[in-house]
């Protein structure tokens, strides 16, 4: 004869249950957790990968503060530079 089987399992099941509102809640928070990471990834990505900002240096920004860059003409330079071969 064949062998009887159990009704009932030996280990007992375990079951998790969660109402629409439970559902809805943990996908608000899950949303929410997984747009801060996000924004956080941006930001230092951003961080990482572009230079530090550092003041630019140019022409206007010394035309702003009234200080002049002195023109030295071509001719002078290459008059400098000979002079200083001999």
């Amino acid at each position: 004869m064949a062998a009887k089987r159990k009704k009932g399992s030996s280990g007992k099941t375990f079951r998790f249950q969660l109402s629409l509102g439970g559902i809805i809640g943990i996908a608000i928070v899950s949303f929410c957790l997984f747009l801060w990471m996000f924004l956080l990834g941006v930001w230092a990505g951003q961080t990482i990968l572009l230079p530090s900002a550092r003041p630019a240096v140019s022409d206007r920004a010394d035309q702003d503060k009234g200080q002049e860059k002195p023109f030295v003409s071509r001719n002078n330079t290459r008059k400098a530079a000979t002079a200083e071969k001999k």
